[in-house]
C-alpha cells in the first residue's frame, strides 16, 4: 500500500519543551498530526451545525422537527 503524500511543517516551540518531549519519548509528529486532525474535525462539525441552522431556518424547520423527520425515514427502511 502506498503512503499519503506529505507535506512539512515547521513550527517553533519552546527549546525546553522540545527536550522535555524527547526525554519523554514523546513523538512530536504523531502529536501534531493529531492535533490537526481533530481541529479540522472541530472546525468541520462547527461549520456543519452553523449551515444546518442556516437551512432550517430558511425552511422555517426547527431542529427537533428536522430529528424526527430523520428518524422516522431510518425507522420506514
Amino acid at each position: 500500500m502506498r503512503e499519503a503524500p506529505t507535506e512539512v511543517v515547521s513550527v517553533r516551540v519552546r527549546r525546553e519543551l522540545k527536550e522535555e518531549a524527547r526525554a519523554l519519548g514523546i513523538n512530536l509528529r504523531e502529536v501534531v498530526e493529531r492535533a490537526i486532525e481533530e481541529e479540522v474535525r472541530r472546525v468541520k462539525r462547527e461549520k456543519f451545525r452553523r449551515l444546518l441552522g442556516e437551512a432550517l431556518e430558511a425552511m422555517d424547520v426547527s431542529v427537533e422537527e428536522w430529528v424526527r423527520a430523520v428518524e422516522g425515514d431510518r425507522a420506514e427502511r
